[in-house]
């Protein structure tokens, strides 16, 4: 009698999950458009009002920055005001960061450039949560493919934000991207009116109580071990990808060349979450995370070897797959470090970590690049993959013999 209860009762939930998780992907599409139009605008606005060349990734660091202060701001107002609030708090910050970024380029304002990038920031750390949120209330088996998909709407990003930034960034003359900005602030009320339907669990006074302290879970070496892969994945990802437009204009390199390298980086970025998913339901996600690693330095193996436009598409592409097998991986492995009432704390804590700990390294990369080149942009990614490496073994180890001692 109680299987006959629960099988209708997992296919509703497993219907639901489904549903939610088209609009998030339709978000994190729209999502994606509005932070591909800062990685392929911001460096370059950034060198045309800064002082000094050094400071021309400035803005994009500021993008980080503000992805890291929203990250436990916006878990608080998800657990205690419910995950919708929160999207709508984000998406009108990514309107608001459109209007400041097209008035910065009318103005020709450095500070109000990095105002826009705070604004989209914040937008972005909300926009991280939706592949946490299509878990809520998904049936175990399905939540790694839930993460997956709500990813894979970064594929109609990969098209949208370089090709909004092709067609409007000429518009409004003499104000280079000042239209792009304004589309931008279009595309994040449309992904507004689309996050108004996502059906979630909501907080209730019993869940706000319950859950073991946020401490006790983070210290222990799974959610270390996830944490950290995500913050090597993203920050790599991030070092490379902000100095990448900024290095193919130091070569000669045109604007369009920039704008489908960033285009088709974004497409491998999320092109293979329609499949990422299942490769981890299959093989595990730290088998996954490590495949994302050696893509990542492979992508700097790339980068190392020449200076034509094809080693920076082919790198910029490897860069992609490398941070998406990584960071999917490495956000499945976090879920399954806490209980369903700790998971809003425990979310936003890890995104807190890793957006914290690319923000203090995305300050250096404009510096890195003016002062030692491309080259030296491209040796850095090396160690923190062997750290990344050492730790999924350490953890694929402590698995093994976690499984050896249930069977004896």
């Amino acid at each position: 009698m109680t299987e006959a209860i629960s099988l209708p009762a997992d296919a509703e939930a497993l219907r639901k999950a489904k549903a939610n998780v088209v609009r998030l992907a339709a978000a994190g599409a729209f999502a994606g458009a509005n932070s591909t139009v800062i990685i392929a605008t911001a460096s370059i606005a950034g060198s045309m009002f800064a002082s000094d060349p050094a400071y021309a990734t400035v803005p994009i660091s500021v993008f980080v920055v503000g992805s890291a202060i929203a990250t436990l701001p916006q878990g608080w107002v998800a657990r205690h005001k419910g995950r919708r609030v929160a999207f709508m708090i984000g998406t009108g910050c990514g309107a608001l960061a459109g209007l400041t970024g097209s008035l910065a380029m009318y103005r020709g304002s450095f500070l109000l450039l990095c105002v826009a990038t705070f604004l989209a920031g914040l937008y972005q750390a909300v926009a991280a949560s939706y592949r946490f949120a299509a878990t809520d209330g998904a049936p175990a088996h399905f939540r790694p493919k839930a993460i997956s998909w709500v990813m894979a709407g970064g594929v109609f990003a990969a098209f949208l934000g370089p090709q909004l930034v092709q067609w409007t960034m000429n518009i409004w003359q003499p104000y280079l991207f000042a239209a792009s900005y304004l589309a931008q602030a279009v595309i994040a009320i449309i992904a507004m009116i689309v996050l108004w339907g996502v059906d979630l669990p909501k907080p209730t006074a019993a869940s706000l109580k319950a859950g073991r302290p946020l401490m006790e879970i983070v210290s222990k070496p799974g959610f270390i071990t996830a944490a950290l892969c995500g913050v090597v994945a993203y920050g790599l990802m991030n070092l490379v990808m902000t100095s990448a437009p900024l290095a193919m204009k130091m070569c000669g390199l045109t604007l369009e060349d920039s704008n489908l390298g960033i285009q088709w980086h974004v497409l491998a970025m999320f092109g293979p979450s329609f499949f990422t998913g299942s490769l981890i339901a299959r093989f595990g996600a730290k088998q996954i995370v490590a495949v994302g690693m050696v893509l990542l330095a492979l992508a700097a193996v790339v980068g190392l070897a020449g200076l034509t436009v094809w080693h920076f598409w082919v790198g910029l592409v490897l860069l992609g797959v490398g941070w998406n097998f990584g960071f999917v991986g490495a956000s499945a492995m976090v879920v399954e470090t806490h209980r369903p009432e700790e998971r809003n704390k425990v979310q936003a804590f890890n995104d807190f970590v890793v957006f914290g700990i690319m923000a203090a390294g995305s300050f250096s990369s404009g510096h890195l690049l003016s002062a030692a080149g491309w080259d030296a942009v491209n040796h850095v990614v090396f160690p923190p993959v062997v750290v990344a490496l050492a730790a999924l073994y350490l953890g694929w180890r402590r698995d093994r013999r976690t499984v050896e001692a249930r069977v004896v």
